[in-house]
Formats: structure tokens, C-alpha cells, sequence
């Protein structure tokens, strides 16, 4: 009933398609009690000599057209079922994925991504076979067996059949017992994919520290290890799986020595006839599949709500960042600033930022420099508002970002991270990410400021070129340019740059950075930098230590200033006057 519960939107909006389907599933029950009827008619009619040739010829012809109605019935119930079935895994899935969209980072710190495809994967097939395959078995013990029962005591004998159903209340007791086992192993064994996934991830994506560190054996291993767990606990399952049928045809068996055994005696009693015996033991043949359908069905059953369960967990988390009830309508935003504004990340105790204020206007740049872990990063993420924050600490044209739709907030940012995310596709596609319909026009302009034009006319297929998941094919500089490129593409009001001209050389930055400074008038950009020279022209630099600001002006203050920036500053330009 619970799964009942959790799907019945499903089972609300396709309600019309099931009922046909039951409705089908339902006739071809009856029609499917004719025929032994027909054969245990016909048998005692050879008893008593009195079968005419004509009525042999009738028999068949109906039993052949019985025969072609069941095959069309069955085929559009099973169509229109089991299309349910494939439909739920898509809608599903969908609502997985636009779920997960929305989570922040706090969601994926806590569920890794190998359980999360597990939850994409063997968790939704497991709902779909449910929605299909289990209630095709409802339907068949329910209606199937109900249509034998009646048609074994209106046309045969009630006391035979009482006598031949003896042993299946003992059926119904063990499938429980089992049952409630398999849920549990198989939550188990779903948990343990999981595992695997998050392990196979982690060394494909790895595979180049994996080499270099000749820990090739060493992840054998231990993938050997974590697969030997999986294959175990489907193992577990699999042998209560098994149990199953043997128990049904055990029971399934002493029936049938009950019904031959009584039967025989009712027919030398003549209480029935020999071919009403034969048909008692055909329509006792056709309980079987209601009895299998039955452990069948409570096998998916606990299948499918261990995985509803588990995907009800997932869609329980909601968002950290909540959207604003009435939010304030921006065209732009004419400025940026903070006020006081402390973080810390979800379980730590540390602040990441502290007290940290600045204002920034429309159209100026900001740099953001410090030592490593000093808070940079930290400071840019509030701006995409992936954590929750103190209210009232974070303004976008004098208005509180809480007030703003989080969709309005994410079309004025451009974000390039340090880890640049590149998808298994060309150069072209990767660039118009925010941009499909961009022109060719427009995806050169953008590559010419990013300064990738000459690498991209040095490849066999240009920008057609694939450059494998995550950018494999691409050097480290290669890969932050078509991230940069790919901002830049959108000319968004704001342009974040997270320490991403890192591995690029000082005159590749150079001219990325001009090409930023000649487009981007009246348009707001912050950069985060290592290299200060990246920061130099910015008309506020903000420099953090431990999450506070313990300096800030613009490049020529800070030199006045004497601190760790102006260190900074001549201990770079002294190494770069080296290298030339």
C-alpha cells in the first residue's frame, strides 16, 4: 500500500491506461477457463461413444478462435502496461535530475555521486518493474486465481477443490517471511552499487595519478574488493530469490497429489466425471502461475519499495538556498556589497569569512587576492548564492540578495571555476553552453578574447574537435581558455573569474585580460588571482588572510601601504624578470 502511496500521481494520471489493461488482463482470465471445460466435455463424450464428428470439428474451430483472442488480448494489455512501466522510469529519472539541479553543494557532500547514480539506475528500474511487471502479477493472482477457484466449485467440485488448496495458506506464510528478507538484502546490495560506482569514478577520472603513482595493482585490488561486497550481497538476495520457486512448486505439487488422489476416489464414487476430473487438474495447472505471480509480486514488491524509499530520501532534501516568496525585479545590477558578512561552511566550526565589507559599482572590477585557503573562493560563492547566508549582509543594487529570484541572480553571473567542468563534446559545443544559438560570429569573438584562437587553428578539426570527458585532450591552459571563452560568450553583467589564469603564461593572461578590459566597459567583473599582476588594473583590491581583510585599496595604495601585497608584488615581478 505504501508504494500504492508514493506512485499514485503516476497511477492518478494514467489511471484510464491501467484500467484497460487490468480490464484485458481480466477477460483473458475467463476466456482462458473455456477451453479445459471444452477438453473434459469432449473426453466424456469418447466415454460415452457419443462423439460426433461435426461437434469435434466445432470444438476446435473454437478453441482455435479462442486461442487468436487471447493472443490479441494479451498483446494490448502487455503493451499498455508495461509502456506504463518505461514511462514512470522517464518521468522519474526527469525528476531526479530537475531535483538534483537544484540542490546546492551541501546535498552532494552528503550523497556521493556512484549513490546517486544508483538511484538513477537499478533504483528507478526497480520502481518501473513494480508499476509493470508488479501489478501485471497482482492482477494475475488476484483475478486469475479468483476466476479458476470459482470456475473449479460452480463446474467441478467445491469438496475437491477445498481438499487441493490445503497447502496454499502455508504459500502465502513463507512468501511474507521471505519477503520482508529480500527488502532488506536488497537495500543492502543497492547501497553496496553505490560504492561501487563512486570507486569506478574515482579511478577512471583518476587514472593518470594512478599511473604515475604505480598503484595500478593497488586499485585492482581494491575494486576486486568492493565488487567481491556487491556480488555477495546480490548474492543474498539471489538465494532467497530462489527459494521461491521451489517452495511454489513443492506446494504446487502436493495439490496436485491431492486433487489426482481425491479425484480418482470422487470418479470411482461417481461424484464427478472422468472429464471433469481432467479439467479440475487443468484449472489446477492454471493456479500455478497465479501462485508464482503471487511470490513474484512480493519479490518486486519489496524491490520496489526498497528503492522508493530510498529515492523518497533523495527527493526529501530540499534546497539550503530557499527563493524569495516575493522577489524584487532587477534590470541590472548597478552595484554589489557587503556588509559585515560572516560564513561558515555546513559542519565546521572555523569561519571561513569574517566581517567582510566592500561595495563595488557597475562596470568596476575587483580583485581578490591572499594567501592560499585565505577565503577567495569562499567570498565569490556567495554571490551564487550556494550557501545560505546571514540576512541582510549581501546587497545587489542596494536590494538583499534574499529578495532576488535565484534565476535572475544566475543570468547576471558569468562563473569560470578553477576546476573546469567540460563535457565529452566539441570545442564549438563546449563554448556555446550558455549560448546554443550563438553565431559563428559570436563563438570567434569569444575565442579571439580568450586568446585560444591560434591553438584551435593548430587542431585537425578545429573547433570540431572532441575533446573527450572533461576535456582530457586539452593541457591544463587549453581547458581554462575554453572555460573563459565560454563566459565570455554570454557578456554577462558579472563576470566571475575564480583564480582562472592560473595555467596560462604572463602574456597569454595579458591579453586575455585587455581583450576583458576593452569589451567589458560599464560591466562588473571580480577576479580571484595567485599572480597580482592579474589584479593590478582593478579599481578596488581586496586582500584576505584567514577570511578576513587585512588589506585593500587600489594597486597603488597597497604599494604605499607596504604590506604583504607590495611583498607579494616585487617577489613576482622579481621571479618573472628571472625567467625572461
Amino acid at each position: 500500500m505504501s508504494f500504492v502511496i508514493r506512485l499514485k500521481w503516476f497511477f492518478k494520471l494514467r489511471w484510464s491506461q491501467y484500467t484497460l489493461a487490468i480490464v484485458l488482463m481480466a477477460m483473458v482470465s475467463l476466456l482462458a477457463t473455456i477451453p479445459p471445460k471444452m477438453i473434459g466435455n469432449t473426453i466424456d463424450h469418447i466415454r460415452l461413444h457419443d462423439l460426433t464428428s461435426d461437434n469435434l470439428k466445432n470444438t476446435v474451430l473454437i478453441l482455435i478462435g479462442l486461442a487468436i483472442l487471447l493472443y490479441v488480448t494479451a498483446y494490448v494489455w502487455i503493451t499498455t502496461l508495461f509502456g506504463n512501466s518505461g514511462l514512470v522510469e522517464k518521468l522519474l529519472r526527469g525528476r531526479l535530475l530537475a531535483h538534483l539541479t537544484k540542490m546546492t553543494p551541501g546535498f552532494f557532500q552528503r550523497n556521493s555521486t556512484g549513490q546517486l547514480m544508483a538511484l538513477a539506475t537499478n533504483d528507478v528500474l526497480a520502481i518501473g518493474q513494480t508499476a509493470g511487471y508488479g501489478v501485471m502479477t497482482l492482477v494475475n493472482t488476484l483475478v486469475g486465481a479468483s476466476v479458476v477457484i470459482i470456475t473449479m466449485i460452480s463446474l467441478i467440485s467445491y469438496k475437491l477443490m477445498l481438499a487441493a488448496l490445503i497447502p496454499m495458506p502455508f504459500l502465502v506464510v513463507v512468501i511474507n517471511k521471505l519477503g520482508q528478507k529480500v527488502r532488506n538484502r536488497f537495500i543492502a546490495a543497492q547501497a553496496s552499487f553505490g560504492v561501487m560506482n563512486d570507486h569506478a569514478l574515482e579511478s577512471i577520472s583518476g587514472m593518470r595519478v594512478i599511473r604515475s603513482y604505480v598503484q595500478e595493482e593497488k586499485d585492482i585490488a581494491a575494486f576486486d574488493k568492493v565488487t567481491g561486497d556487491v556480488m555477495v550481497k546480490n548474492q543474498r538476495v539471489s538465494i532467497l530469490n530462489a527459494l521461491f520457486q521451489p517452495l511454489i512448486s513443492l506446494i504446487v505439487g502436493i495439490s496436485f497429489s491431492i486433487g489426482i488422489g481425491y479425484g480418482s476416489y470422487l470418479v470411482f464414487d461417481e461424484q464427478i466425471t472422468l472429464g471433469q476430473l481432467i479439467s479440475f487438474n487443468i484449472y489446477l495447472a492454471m493456479l500455478i502461475w497465479p501462485m508464482i505471480s503471487f511470490g513474484e509480486f512480493i519479490n518486486v514488491l519489496q524491490r520496489g519499495s526498497a528503492s522508493a524509499d530510498r529515492l523518497d530520501q533523495a527527493f526529501a532534501h530540499q534546497p539550503d538556498i530557499k527563493e524569495a516568496e516575493h522577489p524584487i525585479a532587477l534590470e541590472k545590477p548597478t552595484s554589489i556589497e557587503m556588509k559585515q558578512l560572516s560564513f561558515s561552511y555546513p559542519n565546521t566550526v572555523h569561519p571561513s569569512l569574517n566581517e567582510v565589507s566592500f561595495r563595488l559599482e557597475q562596470g568596476q572590477t575587483l580583485g581578490i587576492v591572499g594567501r592560499t585557503g585565505s577565503g577567495k573562493s569562499t567570498l565569490l560563492k556567495q554571490l551564487l548564492r550556494q550557501y545560505p547566508i546571514e540576512q541582510g549582509r549581501l546587497f545587489i543594487s542596494d536590494v538583499p540578495v534574499e529578495q532576488i529570484a535565484l534565476d535572475q541572480m544566475k543570468q547576471w553571473i558569468a562563473y569560470v571555476p578553477q576546476e573546469h567542468l567540460l563535457l565529452s563534446k566539441t570545442i564549438r559545443e563546449n563554448i556555446a553552453l550558455g549560448r546554443p544559438k550563438a553565431t559563428a560570429a559570436e563563438i570567434d569573438n569569444a575565442i579571439e578574447m580568450a586568446s585560444f584562437t591560434q591553438d584551435i587553428a593548430q587542431m585537425a578539426q578545429g573547433l570540431d574537435t572532441v575533446i573527450g570527458e572533461n576535456g582530457v585532450m586539452l593541457s591544463g591552459g587549453q581547458k581554462q581558455r575554453v572555460a573563459i571563452a565560454r563566459a565570455l560568450l554570454i557578456d554577462s553583467e558579472v563576470l566571475i573569474l575564480d583564480d582562472s589564469l592560473s595555467a596560462v603564461d604572463a602574456r597569454t593572461e595579458s591579453r586575455i585580460l585587455h581583450h576583458i578590459r576593452q569589451t567589458r566597459t560599464g560591466k562588473t567583473t571580480l577576479i580571484t588571482t595567485h599572480r597580482l599582476s592579474a589584479v593590478g588594473h582593478a579599481n578596488w583590491i581586496l586582500v584576505l588572510d584567514d577570511g578576513r581583510i587585512v588589506e585593500e585599496g587600489t594597486h597603488e595604495q597597497l604599494m604605499l601601504l607596504g604590506g604583504w601585497y607590495k611583498e607579494q608584488w616585487e617577489h613576482q615581478q622579481l621571479e618573472a624578470s628571472l625567467q625572461e
